[in-house]
């Protein structure tokens, strides 16, 4: 049983698509969403990640570094997109034609039009 003054936080972070690196912590209260990243090792271990400059959340929303954290928070580190989805999905559009996308490309047989 975690006391009090303890607090259970995972830190995540995924360098690449399907790699993830998880660290489980228990640290003092009051803690802040800096002080769990340093402490989890991941700035050591992913030299990409620049701890001023990086994008984090907890629990999927994205939050300051000063935010105090509490007990089984997640903090999720995120990391810059490569290409912007607009664009991307522009491009698989173009690449498959408009006759493969869209909501009626699959049609059952003898389905009227737009069912």
């Amino acid at each position: 049983m975690v006391s009090e003054s303890r607090l259970r936080v995972t830190v995540v972070y995924s360098p690449a698509a399907r790699e993830v690196g998880e660290v489980s912590l228990e640290l003092a209260a009051p803690c802040s969403v800096l002080q769990a990243l340093q402490q989890s090792g991941l700035l050591a271990r992913y030299p990409e990640i620049d701890n001023l400059l990086t994008t984090v959340g907890v629990w999927g929303r994205k939050a300051p570094l000063d935010q105090l954290l509490r007990d089984q928070d997640r903090v999720e580190v995120y990391r810059p997109l490569r290409v912007d989805p607009k664009v991307a999905r522009r491009e698989r559009f173009v690449s498959q034609g408009s006759r493969g996308t869209g909501l009626f490309d699959k049609k059952r047989a003898g389905a009227k039009a737009g069912y």
